[in-house]
């Protein structure tokens, strides 16, 4: 039981899938925001463009 339970204290495979977890969460959190701000961006563009094609073919 006790070889056992230092087998388990020594054990980092854990930890290091929870490493892993982390890192990917926070790059997705990084992604989602960059693509929400550039989706407002390109939209704001795109929506001025479109009321200056309408105002010219009017």
């Amino acid at each position: 039981m006790k070889a056992l339970l230092k087998k388990f204290v020594k054990d980092e495979g854990g930890a290091t899938a929870i490493e892993y977890g982390l890192i990917a969460a926070l790059i997705s959190v990084a992604v989602i925001g960059t693509v929400r701000t550039l989706g407002t961006t390109i939209n704001d563009n795109f929506s001025e463009l479109s009321s200056e094609l309408s105002d010219t073919g009017s």
